[in-house]
């Protein structure tokens, strides 16, 4: 850009590609990484740990969490802002605010980079230090993968529990309704049919003993 008007260099800014972009996101080295890849800046990468040189929260040293390369922006563990709602979102940072203290070299073609015109033995330093951060992260999924499968069995314990008294509450509701029925068929028709048989036999004997006694009456009188 030759032109030193503002409103034209900010303009080359909006309009940028994305490959010149995400090389302008870039941020300075401590003075042991410059000695030792004889570099002074570096493009930040995700999983580099960086320290935070202006601002609030000047000081604080965590790794990077995620790049927006259209925004020109870098978003940094541990800082973060509130909304009004009392969300929490991460603020965002220029990368000129910070300063890597540990490079991220699981990327091999960062690394092709960074041995360009070194010596041998820290060529297989980087190469060491690569190994390691390698194994750090193999240990880290399969922690995580580990976390994830006793929360699913967790969960299927609870369903479990929740389900077995369900089953226990409806066996106990479904016995008492088998149990009534049978009291109340049984009960009512033996009471109603002894007093109604008692009843007859005596009004019966009454209405023998009664006739004879009055003929006898009559023939009596008759042959007097």
């Amino acid at each position: 850009m030759k032109s030193i008007k503002p409103r034209k260099q900010r303009k080359m800014l909006y309009n940028a590609p994305l490959h010149k972009k995400r090389k302008w996101l870039a941020s300075h080295l401590t003075e042991n990484l410059l000695l030792k890849y004889d570099k002074r800046s570096m493009p930040v990468v995700t999983g580099d740990t960086v320290k935070v040189m202006r601002g609030i929260f000047k000081g604080h040293e965590d790794k990077v969490a995620m790049i927006h390369v259209k925004k020109q922006v870098v978003e940094v563990e541990g800082i973060t802002t509130g909304k009004a709602d009392g969300t929490k979102i991460a603020r965002p940072l220029h990368a000129s605010n910070l300063l890597i203290t540990k490079l991220n070299l699981t990327d091999r073609w960062r690394r092709q980079k960074l041995e360009r015109g070194l010596s041998e033995t820290t060529k297989k330093e980087i190469e060491k230090e690569a190994e390691e951060q390698l194994k750090e992260l193999e240990e880290e999924k399969m922690a995580e993968e580990i976390l994830e499968e006793e929360e699913e069995i967790s969960e299927e314990t609870i369903e479990e529990r929740e389900e077995i008294p369900e089953e226990k509450e409806e066996k106990k509701v479904e016995k008492p309704k088998e149990k009534k029925q049978p009291k109340k068929t049984v009960s009512k028709p033996k009471t109603k049919k002894k007093p109604a048989e008692k009843k007859d036999e005596p009004a019966k004997k009454k209405k023998t003993t009664k006739t004879p006694s009055k003929t006898k009456e009559k023939k009596e009188e008759g042959k007097k």
